[in-house]
């Protein structure tokens, strides 16, 4: 009997297999019919078609955004800021124009990093006082 059901098991799970594979050949012939049923020549310019609908409420984007795009560089990413990379020489440098007078604003703009990074420098090394 478990035997029976154990055959069972398997024919259902080569039979699934069968079904998944030919699932992802279709959707692959399909996906690789879309730029011509679309109208577009190439692949690539369907693809920044595709990046420029989608982008800013569908706004269509420049030339030079094309071009971005295919240098991979998304268009999305274009006002998306950076984290800062602080390193003990950014560290150092934060203690050496703090203890020159500066303000913490002018040490952030002048590293190109955030007021709070700032801060949080200046906390780790000792240079605030603490709020009691």
């Amino acid at each position: 009997m478990i035997t029976k059901r154990i055959k069972e098991l398997e024919t259902a799970k080569a039979r699934l297999a069968r079904l998944e594979h030919s699932l992802a050949e279709d959707l692959q012939q399909e996906l690789a019919s879309l730029p011509s049923a679309y109208g577009f020549e190439s692949v690539k310019s369907f693809l920044v078609a595709v990046v420029a609908a989608g982008s800013r409420h569908g706004r269509k984007t420049s030339k030079a955004t094309a071009r971005k795009t295919r240098k991979g560089k998304s268009p999305a990413a274009k006002g998306k800021r950076r984290r800062a990379v602080i390193t003990d020489a950014t560290r150092a440098e934060v203690k050496k124009l703090t203890e020159g007078g500066k303000t913490g604003q002018e040490v952030a703009k002048a590293l190109k990093i955030s007021l709070p990074s700032v801060q949080n420098i200046k906390k780790a090394l000792g240079l605030v006082k603490s709020r009691k």
